[in-house]
């Protein structure tokens, strides 16, 4: 643990453990979001779901990111993940991104990857709140995440037909904004 790392943190009246427990839900999220989206991905197919499966498959490698560049900051606070698996999924700050009961039907698919993505943005929308100006570094790494969650949501959006937003799929490059934490 980083000691004065969570020091400072504490000196700014942030609860710290009530940080740490959201970092810890939020990483569950990200890495139950990998394992989900790959059921997902394998299950898009046909001429719709093709058109789809390569910009599941960049989310679901960017939310493996995710939790990749969460983990040191849970630890520099003091915190831990779980030691059991099912522990772990379990706390997940968003409900499981499981494949509907029709595994064929693209935009029931498409609907599971977008609420997924919308509960991963309120989630790092609601920590650079509590850490704006006060935690720079947990700040800094939501915001990051929250860039990329937003991306997402708005690659499954427009395929819903819910209206343009303006943001391409990235080629070649995953994790432009959080890859800085994963060096």
């Amino acid at each position: 643990m980083a000691k004065v790392a969570r020091e400072m943190v504490e000196r700014t009246g942030i609860n710290v453990d009530e940080l740490v427990e959201l970092l810890i839900s939020n990483a569950s999220a990200e890495l139950t979001t990998f394992y989900y989206y790959t059921i997902l991905r394998v299950n898009l197919i046909g001429l719709e779901g093709e058109g789809i499966k390569e910009i599941a498959e960049t989310a679901r490698i960017e939310d493996r990111n995710h939790f990749e560049a969460l983990v040191p900051r849970i630890y520099e606070l003091g915190g831990k993940i779980p030691g059991n698996m099912n522990a772990f999924h379990d706390i997940s700050a968003c409900p499981p991104a499981s494949l509907p009961e029709n595994a064929t039907d693209v935009k029931a698919i498409l609907k599971v990857l977008v609420e997924a993505e919308r509960c991963a943005v309120r989630g790092y929308t609601h920590i650079c709140n509590l850490t704006a100006g006060k935690d720079h570094r947990t700040y800094d790494l939501a915001l990051a995440i929250l860039n990329e969650e937003v991306e997402h949501e708005s690659w499954f959006s427009e395929f819903l037909g819910e209206g343009p937003s303006g943001h391409f799929m990235r080629r070649g490059e995953t994790s432009p904004f959080v890859s800085k934490f994963l060096r």
